[in-house]
């Protein structure tokens, strides 16, 4: 089978990927010049673990081609996924305007069947619009060229998305005929030989199973990182919490880890656009309106913490070092990373930052480049070599991203490094005891 995938972003990439290395043939189309060429000679423009040597491995056995036209590749595949981006637009809700080109691009161009495949995260009635815009462009042409719609979206975790795609625990299609989903079963039974689990559905539900899927999981996260501010106040420890809790097999374990909120290009975006159509409904999402601020709230705990130990509260001239600065490991996505909260907040408070992450650095410093921080101010960053560069006469260490590496340091060095010894742990990857036995004022969160 031949396919096309629109968009070289994360999913895009991954699942053309993923595709091709078994055994489709797939052509990645972006009308980004540099991004295609790059690709062309196996340079990657996202870490995720695993994806350079599969994309190289696919490009040399000649199923992965990258192009930017899709007019050119049209007409020689059965499938066309649709996975550019939907950023948020101004008032939180998804801008659909590259969806859209797609769309008429299609229209404008195809000369035989087609199945139009939306895997990008969009509202509800999406797919439809697509098939309004290609029916548009069509009869403009004056002709009669028969074609599908379908929603399948994609559900793969930042830092593991690899294995998500090859074996994953669901895939959702919502489809409108019958030859659709003989496409999408041929298409995704050999990632499922063992166990098909292709959960076939109208398209409407299918568009909207994505954003129910993360924003429960969102909420999850806002709801511990809520108890863990009241465990503070009242003496419990929210990890104990959490294993009574998640031992009832209507909770689970998944999700109920607190710390600093969740950021990324999936939760916070899908949240917000979510309230969005409920908005333009009519209806109030009340339970995710405060998912969201419980959440954008949490970004700050490290730097209201670290207030109440500090002498007199007063952050000027401290230096603050900040293990981690993707929003979670195996990634060096920026987007929405609750670090950039606490850079802007310390820097405002007067203080010098040094901060390391083993990936995410570029990243790290292409975000703040973009942000609204003073230029004079992103002069006190300093982003540091390794681990204990990091930590060289800082008066505290924050615990941002739980990258592996930052879970059994070196104490001893930490101490004799840092000036003053507060360790403000994000993740609650530390013991608080060893950490108090070690000569270390220790603060997680909810413990």
């Amino acid at each position: 089978m031949q396919i096309a995938i629109v968009g070289t972003g994360y999913v895009g990439l991954v699942s053309g990927a993923c595709f091709a290395e078994m055994g489709v043939e797939v052509t990645c189309v972006d009308i980004d010049i540099q991004k295609i060429e790059n690709l062309k000679q196996g340079i990657i423009p996202i870490y995720e673990p695993g994806l350079d040597e599969m994309v190289i491995r696919n490009i040399k056995a000649g199923r992965l081609q990258f192009s930017t036209s899709l007019p050119e590749v049209l007409n020689d595949v059965e499938v066309v996924f649709s996975a550019v981006g939907t950023p948020p637009d101004k008032d939180g809700s998804a801008d659909l305007q590259y969806v859209y080109e797609v769309a008429r691009t299609i229209g404008r161009n195809m000369n035989k069947y087609v199945c139009v495949v939306t895997k990008s995260t969009v509202p509800v009635g999406t797919a439809y619009q697509v098939k309004t815009i290609i029916q548009e462009e069509l009869d403009k042409r004056g002709v009669n060229i028969p074609f599908d719609v379908a929603s399948n979206p994609e559900f793969l975790k930042e830092g593991d998305a690899i294995n998500d795609f090859m074996s994953p625990d669901r895939v959702v299609v919502g489809i409108e005929s019958d030859r659709t989903q003989k496409l999408m079963t041929q298409l995704y039974r050999p990632f499922l030989l063992n166990n098909f689990r292709v959960i076939f559905m109208d398209i409407p539900s299918a568009e909207m199973t994505k954003y129910a899927a993360n924003a429960m999981l969102a909420t999850r996260i806002s709801f511990m990182n809520d108890i863990a501010n009241l465990c503070e106040r009242v003496g419990a420890d929210v990890n104990m919490v959490r294993k009574g809790i998640s031992s009832d097999n209507r909770i689970g374990t998944k999700f109920l880890y607190s710390g600093i909120g969740y950021g990324g290009s999936c939760f916070p975006k899908d949240v917000r656009a979510l309230i969005k159509i409920a908005e333009k409904e009519g209806y109030t999402m009340r339970v995710l309106q405060s998912v969201d601020e419980v959440n954008e709230l949490q970004k700050e705990v490290l730097y209201t913490k670290l207030h109440t130990l500090i002498p007199n509260g007063s952050l000027s001239g401290k230096t603050v070092a900040l293990w981690g600065l993707s929003f979670k490991p195996n990634t060096d996505d920026m987007r929405e990373a609750p670090s950039l909260v606490l850079i802007r907040k310390l820097l405002n408070a007067g203080c010098s930052i040094r901060a390391f992450d083993p990936v995410a650095v570029e990243e790290a410093q292409k975000a703040i480049e973009r942000s609204n921080i003073d230029p004079a101010l992103k002069e006190r960053i300093y982003f540091a070599a390794d681990i204990y560069d990091t930590v060289n006469d800082a008066d505290a260490l924050m615990l941002v991203t739980e990258w592996k590496e930052f879970r059994m340091p070196n104490w001893d060095i930490v101490k004799k490094l840092m000036k003053n010894h507060i360790v403000l742990d994000g993740r609650n990857i530390y013991d608080k005891k060893e950490m108090s036995e070690l000569g270390f004022t220790y603060m997680g969160v909810g413990v």
